[in-house]
């Protein structure tokens, strides 16, 4: 039996490549998909571990599990103890914060938080071993700086130029001493590190005399683990030691940790392409098997019986599944790598590819076990056929019956899962979004088990516009569209899943979109936000003092304070300037006034009103930190929980100064007078400080949706390999359609269709796949958009759904122009067939 399914792949070399094509794919995407998770979340915890093996003992304060501020300080006193120590070579106190340098442009060097500044901490020979500088050297005084390599060479500075540098104490000017090369321990791929003067530092970023951490370098032949004893024993309470191993595999864990959402990602996109390529190869079987009925039959009239006859095809199956494993987790590996080099950032570099055992197992699996499952129920109905029948038939074809047990379960399938998805969108309980998923999940199980049935009536459909076009091309290609629905409908299916996960996703995306642009330009009504790069909250009340400046200017900062609980309730509360506020942002009042504020009371959003149940007029008991006290709720206004800029609690900044002396200011409101064209009048009273970002509406609205965007464009580029699979899944049917129709086309060509009716025959019949799934799918998609989107609807003040026709229209396009270069190769083949062979006597 292995010897006569061995000859079998050999002979049929075309139908050998097509099958393990259809194979092939399938194992690509999903080695891809998994490869690519693993070998972000290995660069990541490289990353994070990179460095640490320079240090052999890290000490720093314990941290409080209640808002994880450190328990204790480090400070000169410490360092010098902890040098005293047997075994201890050098301690080197370290300071790091925020600063940023920009660049002749104006534009800041690093990317988002990883704009970083420290300390230079030189040892008795007047070098800091963490640092090794290519020119120049590092600073001593406090208006020096020493920049990173990478950053120098692409600003274009060197040593001797002045720059300035930003920080949470301000901005100020600084001559570079030197330029340096570091580990990622310090120096996060993409980021930028500015060293100060130790002093200056510390004045910066902490307070005089002041450590973050103590760097331990021990003495050479002494064991670290043996000097964190002594080191411990040393040390004053809160604070404890540990070594640059163990400090790396913390690092490395937490990365991990955090990577674990991408690679989940992953998973899920695998198993998409799990699905795509189910019905690919599924659909490849089917096709092959019905091709071979006459041969099987043969087989069996000679003597083989149904079980050697089904050994024969599922050994060919596992063969052929096999060989396109190992050829798919080599492609897999190198759709990995465009991957990384599609997706790399400044931050995260494209990495080695990672192929763990794990995934190779899965590959190999699904590469040979899926084979033998596609193969096992076309070979079933195979053998259901009597030998005799099967020999004298010329063709097997296997329409679909509309009242089919397959078509009822179908539409069974489709009304639950639609009515399900429905009700669920509609009622918004707390689980609707799982409801939703398992709803629409059997909805496009459903919608997919119809296509063949739908497939007869959209051909129908769209003939009158192909017989207008080209009455006999079009009039063949609608014939042999519907011919077999069941390959159609398995054919287009592919194509609709990968076009309903990107439709729906548009519609989700233009919808976040659009709220977060009309809820950003709409909730407040200054000219500019002050805030700092990143995202980070680095400002203070003492930011906006400048501001005073500039005449006739209306600011107020929003200083956010947490730990509050007020009414028994754990709350936050952000101060604000009571007699601008009203100016800047925009309050719909609800009930009560916002001129409150300016007599000490409290203003409240309407969602945390509704969850506490305050209304104007009610005294609350107010307390943080052991501070107590009493506060009024003076007005109750419409805001959107999502919504960061608008405050949940409003509280005039005097109240909030009496109970936190250093609130974390979020952003800070400026309308200048002469409003949004005096941009440069705002930088200048800041300080030109590049630390600070000044944006206007646009602008912020532009960041707030650049996520979303992002994140859509990675969607997109996954989703887009599904759609290749799909499109050559469809290059594969009609490749395999051709050689079974040989004698058929032969027969067109002998009675007068020339080469190029063949070919725009073929195009047709792929164009009808093409729109057939892309319809689907579009509607599928938009359904499923529609419903996850009406979750948001109830949570989500002014979310509406939006949809987004363009991009809708170019997932069609899109797919039908895959379609129709799918068809190329087959077209070609089908038009120089051997006519004298193909009409031959079989």
């Amino acid at each position: 039996m292995f010897r006569t399914a061995l000859r079998n792949v050999l002979a049929h070399k075309a139908r050998l490549l097509m099958t393990a094509f259809a194979v092939l794919l399938g194992v690509t995407f999903i080695t891809g998909s998994l490869a690519y998770g693993d070998s972000q979340q290995q660069a990541a915890v490289d990353r994070a571990a990179a460095g640490y093996d320079r240090i052999d003992l890290s000490v720093a304060p314990d941290s409080d599990p209640a808002n994880g501020s450190p328990l204790a300080t480090l400070d000169d006193r410490t360092a010098a103890a902890l040098a005293k120590i047997d075994g201890v070579r050098a301690a080197a106190g370290r300071v790091d914060g925020f600063a940023a340098v920009a660049d002749r442009k104006g534009n800041l060097l690093g990317t988002g938080d990883f704009r970083k500044g420290g300390n230079f901490a030189p040892n008795a020979e007047g070098t800091d071993p963490a640092y090794q500088f290519g020119a120049g050297t590092g600073p001593t005084r406090k208006d020096e700086i020493a920049l990173d390599e990478a950053s120098a060479t692409k600003a274009g500075y060197r040593v001797g130029d002045t720059v300035r540098v930003g920080t949470g104490q301000g901005a100020a000017s600084y001559k570079i001493t030197g330029t340096f090369r570091t580990d990622a321990s310090k120096l996060s791929p993409g980021g930028s590190l500015t060293l100060f003067a130790n002093a200056t530092a510390q004045r910066l970023f902490l307070r005089p005399g002041k450590y973050t951490e103590i760097e331990i370098t021990a003495a050479d032949g002494t064991d670290a683990l043996a000097l964190a004893d002594r080191v411990d024993a040393a040390l004053p309470d809160h604070t404890s030691a540990i070594t640059g191993a163990q400090l790396a595999q913390l690092k490395a864990r937490l990365a991990a940790s955090d990577s674990g959402t991408m690679s989940q990602i992953m998973t899920g996109f695998a198993a998409v392409a799990l699905f795509v390529a189910t019905f690919l190869i599924s659909n490849t079987f089917t096709m092959l098997v019905s091709r071979r009925t006459r041969e099987l039959a043969l087989l069996r009239a000679v003597g083989a019986t149904r079980e050697q006859v089904r050994r024969i095809l599922l050994t060919e199956a596992v063969l052929v599944g096999v060989l396109a494993s190992v050829a798919g987790i080599v492609a897999g590996a190198g759709v990995t790598s465009l991957l990384q080099k599609l997706f790399a950032t400044p931050a995260a570099p494209a990495a080695p590819v990672v192929l763990t055992p794990t995934t190779l197992i899965v590959s190999v699996l699904v590469g040979t076990v899926l084979p033998v499952i596609a193969a096992w129920l076309p070979i079933r109905r195979a053998m259901a056929i009597p030998p005799v029948a099967a020999l004298g038939a010329a063709e097997q074809s296997a329409p679909e019956p509309a009242n089919s047990l397959r078509t009822r379960i179908s539409v069974a399938l489709t009304v639950a899962g639609t009515a399900t998805a429905a009700i669920a969108a509609l009622t918004g309980s707390a689980d609707a979004r799982t409801v939703i998923g398992i709803g629409a999940g059997l909805a496009m199980i459903g919608a997919i088990g119809l296509i063949p049935v739908l497939s007869r009536p959209f051909v129908t459909l769209l003939r009158p516009l192909l017989l207008r076009v080209n009455p006999v091309h079009g009039d063949l290609a609608a014939r042999n569209t519907v011919r077999d629905p069941r390959r159609t409908g398995a054919t287009a299916a592919a194509l609709a899943i990968a076009l309903a996960l990107a439709s729906g996703l548009s519609v989700l995306g233009a919808s976040a979109t659009q709220y977060m642009e009309r809820a950003t330009k709409e909730s407040f009504t200054a000219d500019f936000v002050v805030n700092s790069p990143g995202g980070a909250n680095r400002l203070t009340p003492a930011t906006a003092e400048p501001l005073k400046k500039l005449p006739g200017v209306t600011y107020s900062p929003l200083n956010q304070s947490t730990q509050y609980q007020l009414g028994g309730t754990s709350s936050v509360l952000t101060g604000v300037d009571p007699a601008t506020i009203g100016k800047l942002l925009k309050y719909d009042i609800v009930s009560g006034s916002l001129d409150s504020l300016a007599r000490g009371q409290i203003a409240v959003a309407d969602f945390k009103a509704e969850q506490t149940g305050w209304k104007v007029g009610q005294t609350l008991p107010l307390e943080r930190n052991g501070k107590k006290g009493e506060v009024t709720v003076g007005a109750v206004y419409r805001a959107d929980e999502q919504n960061d800029l608008m405050p949940s609690i409003t509280a005039p900044d005097s109240l909030v100064a009496r109970y936190d002396s250093a609130p974390s200011t979020n952003a800070i409101l400026v309308s200048p007078e002469g409003g949004a064209s005096a941009r440069a009048d705002v930088v200048r009273a800041l300080g030109d400080n590049p630390a600070l970002a000044v944006l206007d509406k646009d602008t912020i609205a532009a960041e707030d949706t650049s996520g979303i965007a992002d994140q859509l464009n990675i969607f997109y580029a996954l989703l887009s390999m599904a759609l290749v699979i799909a499109a050559l899944g469809i290059a594969n049917t009609l490749a395999m359609s051709v050689l079974e129709r040989g004698k058929e086309i032969g027969t067109l060509r002998a009675i007068g269709l020339d080469r190029v009716g063949v070919t725009r025959m073929i195009r047709l019949e792929a164009l009808l796949v093409g729109l057939l799934g892309a319809a689907v799918g579009t509607v599928m998609g938009v359904f499923l958009g529609w419903a996850m989107g009406r979750t948001l609807q109830a949570n989500v003040a002014g979310f509406e759904l939006v949809l987004p026709w363009g991009r809708l229209a170019l997932g069609i396009a899109l797919a039908v122009t895959g379609a129709l270069l799918a068809s190329l190769w087959p077209a070609r083949r089908a038009a120089r067939v051997d006519i004298p062979a193909a009409t031959a006597a079989q």
